[in-house]
């Protein structure tokens, strides 16, 4: 299993959507690359969860914004490399629903929220009938002046 790779910055962008949208559950997308070693993610996209009814239980992604997602990612040379939601008040593990939805190969970042506070992340992917979580790499970009 490849560890997750992402810039501490767009999982920054990931945490702010998770608690301007608490206490419903928020979703989007993330792209990159598959190298070697690692999943690297260089892009994501926030999306509007589309659920009828609960949305603190549940989120929805429409089929236009898969689509959407696709093009994103084709246009730009990157791979879907899977979804990011947040389950408020609830542990970052996936639930039946979230196995029920899930495909092989994306990998599937889950963020637990409390209080508008991002209390923990993890990422997991399904092989078989199963989720295995996968590690998360945060890659801290320094800036340098020349």
């Amino acid at each position: 299993m490849k560890p997750i790779v992402i810039p501490s910055k767009l999982l920054d962008q990931m945490e702010k959507h998770a608690r301007a949208d608490y206490p419903n559950e928020c979703c989007g997308f993330f792209f990159g690359n598959e190298q070697t070693g690692s999943r690297q993610i260089l892009a994501i996209r926030t999306v509007e969860n589309s659920k009828k009814g609960d949305k603190k239980r549940r989120f929805e992604i429409s089929a236009k914004e898969y689509m959407m997602a696709e093009r994103y990612g084709q246009e730009r040379q990157l791979a879907l490399l899977g979804v990011y939601h947040s389950h408020p008040n609830h542990p970052a593990i996936p639930s039946k629903h979230d196995l029920k939805q899930a495909v092989p190969y994306f990998s599937y970042i889950i963020m637990s929220v409390n209080r508008h506070q991002v209390k923990k992340i993890t990422s997991w992917q399904l092989i078989g009938d199963q989720f295995i979580e996968e590690e998360i790499i945060i890659e801290n970009q320094i800036e340098t002046l020349n």
